[in-house]
C-alpha cells in the first residue's frame, strides 16, 4: 500500500468517525419516550443551571433546570403556593459513583453516567399528572448512546411525586448559593 493510499484511508476513517459522532448527537435528540416525551424538548440541558443535588447508596444526581423553572424558583415558587409555569423543565442527571482516587480526603465522584430522568410542565398535555410529564432516558456507556426507558409512560414519576404535591410535585428546592 502506498503512502497516499494510507493517507486517503486515514482521512476517510477520520471523516467516518466524525460523521458518526455528528449522527449520534442528532440521534440523541430524535428519541421519544413511550409516553411521547421528546428528548429534543430538553435540548441544551447540559448547560442548564443547577437546582440541587442528591445521593443514594448507588447514584449521584445533579438536578438542573431550564431558564423558565429557574426564574420561577427565584420568584418564590413553589414556596409562595403558586404552581410552576408551563414550559418548566427539569433534568435529573444520574451517575454511578466511586471514591476519588485523586483527592487526599474521602469524596465520592461521578463514575459512569447512567440516566437522564426528565420532567416537563405542560398542563394541557399532562392534565392527569398535575401538569407534569415524566420520562427516563437510559445511557449505555458501551455504545455511548441513550435509549428511552421502555417502562416510562408520561406519568411514570407521578406516583412518587405525589409526596410533594404541595410543592407542585417537585422534590428538590432551588438551593441557596
Amino acid at each position: 500500500m502506498k503512502r497516499n493510499d494510507k493517507l486517503t484511508i486515514g482521512i476517510a476513517t477520520t471523516a467516518l468517525v466524525l460523521g458518526g459522532t455528528l449522527a449520534y448527537a442528532q440521534d440523541k435528540y430524535s428519541l421519544k419516550s413511550p409516553g411521547g416525551i421528546a428528548y429534543s424538548d430538553f435540548k441544551g440541558y447540559e448547560d442548564w443551571a443547577v437546582i440541587s443535588s442528591a445521593r443514594t447508596d448507588d447514584i449521584l444526581k445533579v438536578i438542573v433546570g431550564n431558564p423558565t423553572i429557574i426564574k420561577a424558583f427565584e420568584s418564590g415558587i413553589p414556596g409562595n403556593g403558586q404552581p410552576f409555569p408551563d414550559g418548566s423543565k427539569i433534568a435529573k442527571l444520574q451517575w454511578k459513583h466511586q471514591k476519588s482516587t485523586e483527592a487526599p480526603f474521602v469524596v465520592e465522584v461521578p463514575a459512569v453516567f447512567s440516566q437522564n430522568f426528565v420532567m416537563e410542565k405542560d398542563s394541557k398535555r399532562f392534565p392527569s399528572s398535575g401538569g407534569w410529564g415524566y420520562a427516563v432516558f437510559n445511557y449505555d456507556p458501551s455504545s455511548d448512546s441513550f435509549s428511552p426507558d421502555a417502562g416510562s409512560p408520561a406519568d411514570c414519576g407521578h406516583t412518587c411525586h405525589q409526596a410533594v404535591k404541595a410543592k407542585d410535585y417537585v422534590f428538590h428546592p432551588y438551593q441557596q448559593r
